[in-house]
């Protein structure tokens, strides 16, 4: 028999994080243990507060439920937690885990050897003209050379400025930009917006419009002069997925497992972009190392060629120590070093 265990963890940010929703200071997230014939596995269940499709009151009824019903059907399980795609997540993960040789070596590749690493963007979180500045400075100093920017919050034409500033010094040869607008530009204003932006070579702008505008949002795509990625277009997204993608015909999506499902349902996003020629790329949703490690190993094995939004694993004061680390624009597995679980309230292995 398998039994199941969870807890909460509040992970702190060593910086607040500004995006057009408001600013980060801690992140909630829960981890889902499975014991079983001596072994373990370890799963996170990435709920975001404010975000998530399962930020929902009875979020932890959930967890007792599924810890009390975890012998149960696989398949079973996994449809009972449809409308709670992180509690969802963290079960995949958490069996993959205890089936694993290695309960940490959810896929194993040339990255968790230590042999490849993943090329990562470099997350900008908004603040002042300042600020903003000061973080683009040291992003560039340690070598990123795709740099993502939150905007939306600020001064557009402050923003603008910064954007301005970079390309000065460096053309969309040297330096790529990506922006993330988390939808804080209205239908009426977007697009002219987006043609501001545009002048700046930027590689994409993620999310410009709120979710669930289907029309506004596939009149975006149609005329835009620079290439939209949906990111919030897909959370809850339960049924009409491929008539979503159809409609909108975005330039690319964006795929947060755990605002997913977890990895099937990121496997079969995938597959629904690669039919239509929409490109995609991965990224976290602020998990703590242990998802962020599973997310990545996940992400190599999916023959990635463009830099991966896995860069966030040093927000927090109080992560989860790990093997991730991140040198020359890349997330690395340094093999050698070995996990502590000491920050957070689970005995692990």
């Amino acid at each position: 028999m398998i039994k199941a265990h969870y807890a909460v963890h509040h992970l702190q940010f060593i910086e607040p994080g500004g995006t057009s929703r408001g600013v980060l200071r801690t992140k909630e997230t829960w981890y889902l243990v499975l014991e079983h014939d001596g072994r373990k596995g370890i799963g996170e269940c990435g709920l975001f507060r404010g975000l998530s499709f399962d930020d929902r009151p009875d979020y932890q009824a959930k967890l007792d439920w599924l810890c009390a019903n975890i012998n149960q059907d696989r398949q079973w399980l996994d449809q009972q937690l449809t409308e709670f795609p992180s509690i969802r997540m963290g079960l995949e993960m958490a069996f993959t885990s205890l089936k694993a040789e290695d309960p940490m070596l959810l896929f194993p590749s040339a990255f968790t050897t230590g042999n490849e690493g993943i090329p990562i963007n470099g997350l900008i979180w908004m603040g002042s003209a300042q600020e903003m500045k000061t973080r683009i400075n040291e992003k560039l100093q340690t070598g990123f050379r795709c740099l993502k920017l939150k905007i939306g919050a600020i001064d557009f034409d402050t923003e603008l400025g910064l954007i301005s500033a970079l390309r000065q010094e460096f053309s969309a040869n040297d330096l790529e930009l990506r922006v993330d607008a988390n939808g804080a530009f209205g239908a009426d204003i977007a697009l002219d917006r987006l043609q501001r932006l545009a002048d700046f070579d930027l590689h994409s702008i993620e999310q410009p419009i709120k979710p669930g505008q289907w029309q506004e949002m596939a009149r975006l795509c149609e005329k835009t002069p620079l290439p939209i990625a949906l990111d919030e277009e897909l959370i809850g997204l339960l049924d009409g997925q491929e008539q979503m993608l159809e409609t909108i015909r975005p330039h690319y999506i964006i795929l947060k497992p755990s605002f997913l499902g977890g990895f099937r349902q990121s496997r079969q996003w995938i597959d629904w972009a690669a039919e239509r020629s929409i490109g995609w790329w991965i990224t976290s949703a602020l998990e703590s190392n242990v998802g962020l490690n599973a997310i990545a190993q996940f992400s190599q094995m999916q023959q990635i060629d463009m830099p991966q939004g896995l860069g966030t694993g040093k927000l927090f004061s109080n992560n989860v120590d790990s093997p991730l680390q991140i040198a020359d624009a890349k997330l690395w597995y340094q093999a050698e070093k070995a996990w502590n679980f000491q920050a957070i309230d689970v005995t692990f292995p």
